[in-house]
């Protein structure tokens, strides 16, 4: 809402600062919401205008052998790397952040590389490390290599938390007789489960979105559905991908609608006052 007594000059920059925004936000929208449209489009090829209105791609995605299969790979890789992920993000930033030893920006640094480093070095350093213990072509590899992409994403989401995480409750817990572990369950995972919770999204929409890094680690039966569609847009471009890309629209929606109610879930506790 504008304020009453705002000058002609800031009422201007008011409206204009609003309009650059909505032009910004539709600039990047625009694209992905053109091929929504083109997924329910009768006719066989990726064009306006629509020829009609049908289901018939949807159809064939669900019903296509090729397509199942890499759905099922996305769903087997991707919950898989977002859970070593967010365990071994979590345990990295709790050490990080409640020690001080030399060489810990070094180590931060070494930690977040893969989320900084071009994708496709990564993946080559992946089929040059796996390949000679011959565990390319595998969903293992596949997974870890997920999983390390991931892990950036749940130490910088998390280090974030515990930045104001008060230490005092863990050394209270402990006066009570708790042990580590059990004051790690009971008093400092509750506290910075927003940031976990947060993190492993990042994560997981990571590894399901990651095409360049399987195209080197996965093999004809590893293939996801990020490969399946860079597949597809080389060899048979179908409307069909656009019914998938308009499924990993949704999806994508789903997360950032989750995201933003654990930030709002996450600055209610923060600022809830302690009775």
């Amino acid at each position: 809402m504008i304020h009453p007594y705002l000058s002609p000059i800031e009422r201007v920059w008011f409206y204009t600062h609003r309009a650059l925004c909505g032009l910004t936000l539709l600039f990047l929208v625009l694209p992905v919401l053109v091929i929504v449209p083109l997924s329910f489009n009768e006719g066989s090829f990726l064009v306006y205008p629509l020829t009609g209105f049908s289901m018939r791609w949807y159809e064939d995605f669900f019903a296509s052998a090729e397509w199942m299969r890499s759905l099922k790979n996305s769903l087997i890789v991707a919950p898989s790397a977002t859970v070593l992920a967010m365990v071994f993000g979590t345990l990295a930033s709790i050490g990080l952040t409640s020690a001080e030893f030399r060489g810990k920006a070094l180590l931060m640094s070494v930690l977040i590389s893969p989320m900084v480093v071009p994708v496709v070095i990564v993946g080559v350093a992946g089929y040059l490390f796996f390949a000679p213990l011959g565990m390319d072509a595998s969903y293992t590899t596949l997974i870890l290599m997920h999983a390390a992409l991931g892990v950036p994403f749940v130490i910088i989401t998390v280090s974030a938390t515990l930045q104001g995480f008060n230490q005092n409750l863990v050394r209270a817990a402990a006066s009570l007789g708790a042990s580590p572990v059990t004051a790690f369950f009971k008093v400092t995972l509750p506290l910075i489960a927003p940031g976990v919770i947060s993190g492993a999204l990042f994560a997981f929409a990571t590894s399901f979105d990651e095409v360049v890094v399987t195209i080197f680690i996965a093999g004809p039966e590893q293939a996801t559905l990020p490969r399946q569609m860079f597949s597809g847009i080389r060899e048979n471009l179908s409307p069909t991908i656009a019914a998938a890309a308009t499924l990993l629209i949704g999806f994508s929606v789903v997360m950032l609608l989750t995201l933003e109610w654990l930030r709002g879930r996450s600055e209610k506790l923060r600022t809830t006052p302690v009775e």
